[in-house]
């Protein structure tokens, strides 16, 4: 059960991030709503919230999740592989310090983004990709190791239709995990039981498991119902200006 989550609002310069979308910029205001709208979700399934201000200096701070890793036993600040990013994690520590006494902190020639990092339980599914290098890798799994988590290692970096491993693998409760195509044939995910996202809803992948509900995107009816026939509480949130930025629903808030 999470009881915290750390958020940031998008800045007006929100869309000079970075981003493969190559349609219209987001709509900072639309955004912003979006971004309240998500925090009272997060609210709705009994998280207390930490809001930070926003960030002018970094577009892409709003996605806090990529600059730390948290769990109940450990916290670990990142080193985001855009360096574009970098001056984004100190702003972390002070937060982080409110609930954890020691923090870890990945160190170069490392790089890390938090978006490849996924709990499935007491094990982690940790993505090498544009973004993680395999030295960061083998240094957040080293940190977990010792915080008594086994993990799994998976190299995406030949799957360019993922930015980060979450992008399409999530974690919901038990052994249950959302996937998409993509990552099927992955060995380490064997043994969980599967919800398929199928290629037209592959971004919903990117969900989140909140206590007693599943946070999902708006509009992905199939996947809604898939979650909904199991029993899994599906609760949507609208993020249709953070897509436009590569961000989904689990790069806006760090729970723990």
């Amino acid at each position: 059960m999470f009881t915290h989550a750390i958020v940031r609002p998008p800045g007006l310069n929100f869309a000079d991030g970075l981003t493969t979308f190559k349609g219209e910029p987001p709509d900072f205001h639309k955004a912003l709503a979006q971004h309240e709208a998500y925090c009272a979700a997060l609210e709705r399934c009994g998280l207390e919230l930490v809001r930070l201000r926003a960030d002018p200096k970094y577009p892409d701070s709003t996605f806090v999740e990529d600059v730390a890793v948290v769990t109940n036993r450990l916290a670990i600040l990142t080193r985001p592989g855009a360096a574009t990013r970098a001056g984004e994690v100190e702003s972390m520590r002070e937060p982080l310090q409110r609930f954890f006494p020691a923090i870890h902190r990945i160190s170069a020639p490392g790089t890390l983004d938090g978006g490849d990092v996924c709990q499935a339980g007491g094990r982690f599914f940790i993505g090498i990709s544009q973004r993680t290098n395999e030295e960061g890798a083998v240094q957040v799994a080293s940190f977990l190791r010792e915080a008594g988590y086994a993990s799994s290692l998976i190299d995406i970096r030949n799957l360019k239709s993922l930015l980060h491993l979450k992008s399409g693998l999530a974690w919901l409760v038990e052994n249950q995990l959302v996937v998409v195509d993509e990552l099927l044939a992955i060995p380490a995910l064997r043994g969980y039981q599967v919800i398929r996202a199928a290629p037209e809803e592959a971004y919903a992948a990117n969900c989140v498991s909140v206590n007693h509900h599943v946070l999902i995107p708006a509009g992905f009816p199939q996947l809604r119902e898939q979650l909904a026939n199991r029993g899994l509480n599906p609760l949507e949130a609208d993020t249709s200006e953070f897509r436009k930025m590569d961000g989904g629903l689990s790069c806006l808030s760090l729970r723990f």
